[in-house]
């Protein structure tokens, strides 16, 4: 994952803690290790307070704990972790896309469209970076049509735990999400709620174990607790 140009931003801790969250699901940031104040600012070129801030909300998390006199250390991920997260996005993502099947309008609809038609060409080039993106806009542009914005604005925070940034690599996983957002725009189609719901809880809990398996795989996700 490139580095944002955090110098050219006012507002920074909310990037700063998307970079530690990438860094420990990618493995950057093992479990037991600790993350520097001053090399991470000195690193992205700005003040240690973003950075700070950033820390003290992934420790609100319970990605990172406070060590008295050592700093910030890095706590395992388990598979009952990423289960967690994953089951309650398929119930919250369901009912969203529930909303937005009875709600949505043809506009939002041709814009998910053109969304989704974006997404696969950014999958058939393997451009990581852009199908994280663009993954995020086709689930927003579901929950914005939903017209909840409470229950929209649970969905942002829970999503703070998945690491969006690790799907694009996990084998297998692109085609199946590709089939996924298919059925879910076919109901949405077809203002169809309990279809829009099943389609869009199914495919948010589908990559659970796959998931775990990568990060597993790659040392992040410790055996403990693993579903």
């Amino acid at each position: 994952m490139s580095i944002p140009d955090f110098g050219a931003r006012t507002q920074l801790s909310d990037d700063v803690a998307r970079l530690i969250r990438t860094r420990i699901f990618d493995g950057t940031y093992a479990a037991g290790s600790y993350v520097r104040l001053d090399q991470l600012a000195a690193e992205l070129g700005i003040s240690v307070t973003p950075v700070r801030e950033a820390l003290f909300a992934l420790r609100a998390e319970g990605l990172i704990a406070q060590q008295p006199h050592r700093g910030f250390q890095v706590l395992p991920v388990t598979g009952r972790d990423v289960a967690d997260v994953a089951n309650v996005q398929a119930h919250v993502g369901g009912e969203l896309a529930a909303r937005a099947a009875a709600n949505i309008t043809d506009d939002q609809l041709r814009e998910l469209k053109q969304i989704q038609a974006e997404l696969e060409d950014a999958y058939a080039g393997d451009d990581n970076e852009r199908t994280v993106r663009l993954n995020h806009e086709f689930h927003r542009a579901i929950n914005v049509a939903a017209d909840s914005p409470k229950l929209a604005q649970l969905m942002s925070q829970i999503t703070r735990y998945a690491p969006e940034s690790v799907f694009p690599t996990i084998a297998g996983w692109p085609g199946q999400s590709m089939k996924d957002h298919r059925r879910i725009l076919s109901a949405l189609k077809k203002h169809d709620e309990e279809l829009a719901r099943a389609a869009m809880s199914e495919h948010l809990a589908a990559g659970a174990i796959p998931l775990i398996e990568h990060l597993t795989a790659r040392g992040v996700v410790v055996d403990r607790n693993r579903p």
